[in-house]
């Protein structure tokens, strides 16, 4: 498989199927960080579907001199972000569980101290990461579930990877906190 470099080089020479292979590469990384961001299939479809039409009309535009993971991944984020402002509601369904009982309401109401005790640990650390500001969320996403490194991330957000590290501690000190709370 070729490098995202070559692949990009190759679709502005015009070749169509360079773009595609791109695509078909990063379809399910856009997929699943958009369902993450947003926490249902429809919309995560139409976000991806968004990004890889910015992609398309923008990757002219693209610096050559960076890599292209980072600049997806940031035109995703952008993205998600736009969609979430432009809801500005969570739906208390993203806390129902298999069965469709919302574990959050039913646990708060019964016994609200015992929460965090009642859910298995994924669950435990999902309740802990939505605590945590945005920025937090999507570092500690971005590093342990979509794999990027921290010189990434720092592309990704346009600022140093020192900055990066620093708040990735933070963040994993607050979701700690979160966690024992």
């Amino acid at each position: 498989m070729f490098e995202d470099e070559e692949l990009i080089k190759q679709y502005l020479k015009g070749n169509n199927l360079a773009l595609e292979a791109l695509i078909g590469k990063y379809l399910k990384p856009i997929y699943n960080f958009s369902f993450k961001n947003v926490g249902n299939e429809a919309n995560a479809e139409d976000i991806t579907q968004e990004v890889f039409i910015k992609v398309w009309k923008n990757i002219k535009k693209f610096d050559q001199t960076k890599k292209f993971k980072p600049w997806i991944f940031q035109i995703a984020k952008n993205t998600s972000i736009d969609f979430l402002r432009k809801k500005k509601t969570i739906p208390f369904s993203r806390f129902e569980n298999e069965k469709g009982q919302n574990v959050l309401t039913e646990n708060m109401a019964a016994k609200p101290l015992n929460l965090l005790e009642q859910l298995s640990d994924k669950k435990t650390v999902l309740v802990a990461m939505g605590n945590l500001s945005y920025k937090e969320q999507k570092l500690i996403t971005l590093r342990h579930t979509d794999g990027l490194s921290f010189r990434e991330i720092a592309e990704a957000f346009q600022e140093s990877v020192n900055t990066i590290k620093s708040r990735y501690r933070r963040s994993l000190v607050n979701l700690k906190k979160n966690i024992r709370t």
